[in-house]
């Protein structure tokens, strides 16, 4: 299809003559006498570059490239809008794909991209030129117009544009890759918490078992914060030598050891103005603690065998799968550093604790996976992801990651029961057993305790039922952490029933006990 290409000038004989060259190289082309019946007509046409005349009737050309750019502006706003109406306000940092999944958040419609701007002048001053670059003109020609320069300056304007595209593209996909998906009410206080403190400059420390999406959680605190589009700088301070860490964070000066042939920046300093995130911050040798708590009270630090002080205001995001406090208690981590790296504490909350989001993670990891790999996506039996909801996942998200990434690449058309991994079908089984031996053996631990107030003794038959089977449920829900998946098995029935059962018995969280 090829580019269309507007021209905006008040003179018709230059709109024919610049016609009949671009027609002549391939180009499709329209045309406009003036700045308003080209902003009207724009959406219509959705030209990919505007020949934009400087001195036009009514609205000025550079008028009309000002008044462009406020449209594209507006546009873009009210899709992040539409983008963000699909889910609720407390789900803000969340993503929910996956052919079947409840609650998928649609996409906005994506407006089409402004054109590319080529302001022409058969008299234009420095000062038109310097206001038009900064305007996001792409080049000012003067008039009469050189073919040859006007066919160059439009090609790369075009490779340009692709390019731009393309990034904005790769960076989408960058971005879906590090979206949090989930809507178990475990997941919802989370992003309710992301969005309170995403708002404000508060260190946060992250908290969670390996695999549960620290870095996520981290991601979604920063891109939802006013340092969104500041630098992001994460370092996984687990992975760098203890004799390296310094270095790497604070940078070094030029002979400061062996090797070190030139001055060195450091991610603190890289990530100015933006976030840093320390993943695995209890892993982190004393001596680099100290320069990180000098940081954080006072905002300054020196290179490794420097003596300038270096001046950096980033915010702090640190996370870990340790116990810090343990680790205070046993001197391997400063107390005052934790202090201050736990202003908010949030916690990631392991999939076995969520189980209920294990249907949406994996419709969302097999299309990734499916587009990834070039493969057109599989569906999952619902047999296969009852299963997958009763496992335990010790290795969490990730863990279920991997295995959808292999039933993806592995299965023929569609991903059933036996294709599931033997140690996953074998754990699911045992704990079914042993879940059944318990409710048939009646023993004092299997049953729980019901306490039925005084005025249950004057019930009719069926009340004083459903008020047993009530508090039954409830009990078992209580034993299981209210997992949904495990207490259905433990009962016998489907997830889809205990949920109906949940609601004609006017079971809900807040029933939930201590």
């Amino acid at each position: 299809m090829p580019s269309t290409i507007l021209i905006v000038d008040d003179e018709k004989n230059i709109r024919r003559t610049v016609r009949l060259v671009l027609e002549g190289e391939g180009f499709a082309v329209e045309e406009a006498s003036s700045g308003e019946e080209a902003l009207a007509r724009l959406p219509d046409i959705g030209a990919d570059v505007m020949l934009l005349d400087v001195q036009l009737p009514g609205m000025s050309g550079l008028e009309t490239l000002e008044r462009l750019n406020e449209t594209a502006g507006k546009h873009a706003q009210a899709a992040a809008k539409r983008g963000a109406a699909t889910a609720d306000a407390s789900v803000a940092p969340t993503r929910a794909s996956g052919a079947g999944a409840e609650g998928v958040a649609v996409p906005a419609t994506a407006e089409p991209a402004p054109p590319t701007v080529v302001m022409i002048s058969g008299h234009a001053t420095l000062a038109d030129a310097v206001r038009a670059v900064k305007s996001g003109a792409y080049d000012l020609l003067e008039k009469p117009l050189d073919r040859e320069r006007l066919l160059v300056t439009i090609r790369n304007a075009l490779e340009r544009r692709a390019m731009a595209s393309e990034v904005a593209g790769l960076r989408a996909l960058a971005d879906e890759r590090f979206e949090m998906v989930g809507r178990s009410p475990p997941m919802q206080a989370l992003y309710a918490q992301i969005v309170k403190v995403a708002a404000t400059r508060a260190r946060v420390l992250i908290t969670g078992e390996s695999g549960t999406g620290k870095e996520l959680i981290a991601r979604a605190v920063h891109r939802e914060s006013p340092l969104r589009d500041r630098p992001f700088i994460k370092v996984n301070c687990a992975a760098i030598p203890p004799e390296l860490i310094e270095s790497e964070l604070f940078g070094h000066e030029r002979g400061a050891f062996t090797g070190a042939v030139a001055r060195r920046r450091g991610l603190f300093e890289m990530a100015d103005g933006g976030t840093i995130f320390l993943d695995e911050i209890g892993d982190m040798i004393l001596s680099a603690q100290a320069k990180v708590l000098r940081v954080l009270q006072s905002g300054e630090f020196t290179r490794v065998g420097g003596e300038v002080t270096v001046k950096c205001d980033v915010r702090v995001v640190a996370a870990t799968n340790r116990d810090l406090q343990a680790a205070v208690a046993g001197g391997q981590f400063r107390e005052d550093l934790y202090f201050r790296l736990a202003v908010v504490p949030l916690r990631a909350p392991p999939l076995r604790e969520r189980a209920d989001d294990v249907p949406m993670l994996s419709a969302a990891f097999i299309e990734a996976t499916s587009r990834e790999n070039g493969m057109r996506p599989k569906a999952i039996s619902p047999e296969a992801v009852q299963i997958l909801s009763a496992y335990p996942w010790p290795g969490n998200v990730r863990e279920l990651r991997n295995v959808i990434e292999r039933l993806v690449i592995l299965s023929e058309d569609s991903i059933g029961t036996g294709d599931l991994p033997e140690e996953i079908l074998a754990e699911v089984e045992r704990s079914r057993r042993e879940q059944a031996a318990g409710a048939l053996a009646g023993t004092a631990t299997a049953l729980p305790r019901i306490d039925l107030p005084p005025e249950a003794r004057a019930l009719p038959l069926r009340e004083f039922r459903d008020h047993v089977e009530r508090e039954y449920v409830r009990a078992k829900l209580d034993e299981n952490g209210w997992n949904i998946s495990r207490t259905a098995g433990l009962l016998g029935i489907e997830r889809t029933n205990l949920h109906k059962k949940m609601r004609a018995l006017g079971l809900g969280r807040e029933d939930r006990g201590s």
